[in-house]
């Protein structure tokens, strides 16, 4: 018979060299099963002669008269071996199953139990009550059993079936009455020992009470009993879970130095404790010292993990850990799928976002209202505009949640930006009808929607209604106003000039200046600027400039633009557009609108001109811009098309780099000669 867990081999209580019953019972080890016969007796007496021996003292009621007998071996296949398998303490521990099982199903009274004990066939011993409490489910017969076995028995060591008994009542999670039953075993006088705490901290971990289980371990020194490692190592996930972040680190970091044995429940704690306060490397750290101590993750740290990265915006990692969780043969469940959502749609990782929500809705998964929306708002921002209309319509049509507020901002914005005015409306319509009055962020998309469309009476109008509806603009709306201005025909300029000076005064100031081309006194445009700029967010200052710039781009007033770029420049709103080195001058465009570009590179022309033409300076071997190589979400072209145009326009000789993509680069010699060229044709038309 090999040994096992408790449950699973009645000589486990016995002969592991770390379980608390070890060592403290008489015990009946595995069976060797012999014939025993004299020399001087004749083979008709030879049946009378046959004993079971054993390696250790048994109870004498089991022992044998002629245990002092020679032995000879019998066939494991005959009949004398079946009935010496029934005597032996195997027939005996199945029995005691038996018992148990009788016991988990009798009414919860002392009549029946006692009944059930007394009718057991053979005397019951010290061990038989282990084991028949040990193999016990039912948490209100097992006090009962337990309370007539002490009467009865008169045990020697009474804490160890105190602590079988508690092991029953943490299969139910009943932390309560394992609690009364500590409190007794002290007014009988026990003693509690390792294995009583060990029961305790880990029923109140299971029934989710990690700071009852520091409770508990916190009593040990009181009763004078060292926890083990094993304890130790369960109180990292205790006190991470209880609140004290502080002290499962150090026990943690005490249980690598000594080789602790960490559970993954512990594992799973540590990881939540990293994510929680925002250290993700600390998460992937976990997950590495998992793998090498061969540790293999459950699908609860794989998701935790997968959230963790979600919050860490690292959807790369999330990839690696998913590809992890499939090779190592576990199935995604809804969390996983959730948390996969949620990683790739705040990172606006778009088609791997999309990929999960269509296995979830092939798998039959349905999605809260939190992932669609999360959904929603990814399409919103990266132009998904088809895929969003097909989630919103999953969505109303799945039976299990109802759009919100967020669900229909996000639609509205989709539309909004891609400029499709009779759907943004139908949008917002069902958004009133669905009970849900437009907020300032819905009413910033729909005039962006009006904008692109050139229905400037509509912008006004739904400006007027923000402010029937009593909500004060912020500098969003105010900058979603202004951008609508770079769009609009100069003769209509003037409707919304109005709209501004109401939202935002100082704004309104600045580009009526602009606007009228005022022609005020030198430094009070740069005043009034200066001041707009100290009144907005940071988070809106470059949209502010970049908007300012191609209105004036749009009136032709160069000089305004350069003025603005200067003042961004100042500020540091705008850096890094120029860098040098010894083998290439480059210019970078990557953050600018095409007005804030363009202006840029009227600079920068300026400033080479200068120093190649005025100063003597040498140009380095090559010179280059970078405008990147991305497109505008909602819109075919990028800035390197749009500015691939402007150079071929302007003559220079700048060609778009066939290993550098959004990169456009000439050589030192063709841009001294454009740059002559250049001043010579200014020259001629000045």
């Amino acid at each position: 018979m090999s040994f096992h867990h408790i449950c699973s081999s009645p000589s486990s209580l016995l002969h592991d060299p770390h379980h608390p019953l070890c060592n403290l019972l008489p015990v009946y080890p595995k069976r060797s099963f012999f014939c025993s016969y004299s020399p001087n007796s004749s083979p008709s007496h030879s049946r009378n002669l046959l004993h079971v021996s054993v390696q250790e003292t048994i109870p004498q009621e089991l022992d044998s008269a002629a245990a002092s007998k020679s032995y000879v071996w019998v066939n494991p296949k005959s009949p004398r071996a079946s009935q010496l398998r029934r005597k032996s303490y195997d027939s005996r521990y199945s029995s005691l199953i038996k018992l148990a099982e009788s016991l988990d199903a009798s009414a919860p009274n002392e009549a029946d139990v006692c009944h059930l004990l007394t009718g057991f066939s053979g005397k019951l011993f010290e061990q038989d009550a282990v084991v028949t409490l040990n193999n016990m489910t039912n948490p209100e017969t097992a006090p009962l059993v337990l309370s007539h076995l002490l009467q009865t028995l008169k045990p020697s060591r009474e804490v160890i079936l105190y602590n079988v008994t508690m092991k029953v009542l943490r299969k139910s999670k009943d932390l309560v009455n394992s609690e009364k039953l500590f409190a007794q075993m002290l007014e009988r006088g026990v003693k509690p020992d390792n294995a009583t705490f060990t029961t305790l901290i880990s029923c109140a971990r299971q029934c989710g009470e990690p700071k009852r289980a520091v409770e508990w371990f916190e009593k040990m020194p009181l009763f004078d009993c060292p926890p083990d490692n094993v304890t130790l190592a369960a109180m990292i996930d205790a006190y991470g879970r209880a609140g004290n972040v502080d002290m499962a680190l150090s026990l943690y970091d005490r249980a690598r130095t000594e080789k602790w044995r960490i559970d993954p429940v512990t594992f799973s704690t540590l990881i939540r404790i990293y994510g929680f306060s925002g250290n993700y490397d600390g998460c992937l750290n976990i997950y590495e010292e998992m793998k090498s101590l061969g540790v293999k993750p459950n699908l609860i740290i794989y998701n935790r993990l997968l959230d963790s990265m979600g919050k860490a915006k690292r959807p790369w990692q999330a990839k690696i850990i998913h590809k992890d969780l499939i090779t190592n043969g576990l199935t995604p469940n809804w969390s996983t799928y959730a948390a996969l959502i949620r990683a790739y749609g705040r990172a606006r990782y778009g088609d791997d976002a999309l990929v999960i929500y269509r296995e979830m809705k092939e798998k039959g998964m349905d999605l809260t209202v939190i992932l669609y929306n999360t959904l929603l708002s990814m399409c919103a921002d990266i132009g998904y505009v088809d895929e969003a209309f097909e989630i919103f319509q999953d969505m109303k049509n799945c039976g299990t949640c109802d759009p919100d507020s967020w669900t229909f901002s996000s639609l509205i914005t989709v539309y909004s930006c891609s400029g499709r005015v009779s759907e943004a409306e139908a949008a917002l319509l069902q958004m009133r009808e669905a009970g849900f009055e437009p907020t300032l962020f819905v009413l910033t998309s729909v005039i962006q929607c009006y904008g692109k469309a050139k229905q400037v009476d509509d912008v006004v109008r739904t400006f007027e209604q923000v402010l029937e509806l009593g909500i004060t603009p912020d500098d969003r709306f105010c900058g979603c106003l202004l951008n609508v201005m770079t769009q609009t025909p100069r003769e209509e300029i003037g409707k919304l000039i109005g709209c501004v000076d109401k939202a935002k005064p100082k704004l309104g100031q600045v580009v009526k200046m602009l606007v009228d081309e005022e022609n005020c006194e030198e430094g009070v445009f740069k005043k009034e600027a200066s001041e707009l700029i100290d009144s907005i967010g940071t988070d809106v200052k470059k949209a502010y400039l970049n908007c300012l710039i191609d209105l004036c781009v749009n009136l032709n007033n160069l000089e305004r633009a350069c003025e603005i770029l200067q003042l961004g420049l100042e500020y540091d709103i705008y850096t890094g557009l120029q860098s040098k080195s010894a083998t290439q001058w480059s210019l970078h465009l990557k953050s600018l609108s095409l007005g804030a570009a363009l202006t840029a590179l009227h600079v920068w022309m300026n400033d080479l001109s200068e120093a190649a033409l005025e100063s003597g300076e040498e140009f380095p071997p090559l010179l280059g811009i970078n405008t990147g190589h991305g497109k505008h979400k909602y819109s075919d072209k990028g800035l390197a098309a749009v500015f691939e145009s402007h150079l071929k326009e302007l003559n220079a000789p700048f060609h778009e780099a066939t290993d550098k993509v959004g990169w456009f680069l000439t050589t030192s010699v063709a841009a001294k000669a454009w740059l002559e060229s250049r001043r010579s044709s200014e020259g001629v038309s000045a």
